[in-house]
């Protein structure tokens, strides 16, 4: 399964793609996550679907200092598959 989540809320400048990293790393699941100009967070997520449902109930929750308010989940197909886990930089 592939993902693509905004997460709206208190999500700049707490912590928010490090956490999310961890926490994709410790699934094993692959993609990137990165801030966005108008104060969102995108996330690129592959990988097994039940180990992709337990990190997005991990990602809603957020770290500490974070308030997601809102997430927005499309669901993708692609033929190219992401390897790794990253913390893109606009």
């Amino acid at each position: 399964m592939r993902l693509r989540i905004f997460v709206e809320g208190l999500v700049q400048g707490v912590g928010f793609r490090a956490y999310t990293k961890r926490i994709a790393d410790s699934y094993g699941l692959n993609g990137w996550v990165r801030n966005l100009p108008d104060g969102r967070v995108e996330i690129l997520v592959e990988g097994d679907d039940e180990l992709i449902g337990y990190f997005i109930k991990d990602i809603l929750k957020g770290p500490p200092a974070a308030r997601v308010d809102k997430a927005e989940i499309i669901k993708e197909y692609s033929d190219e598959p992401v390897y790794g886990f990253d913390i893109k930089y606009i």
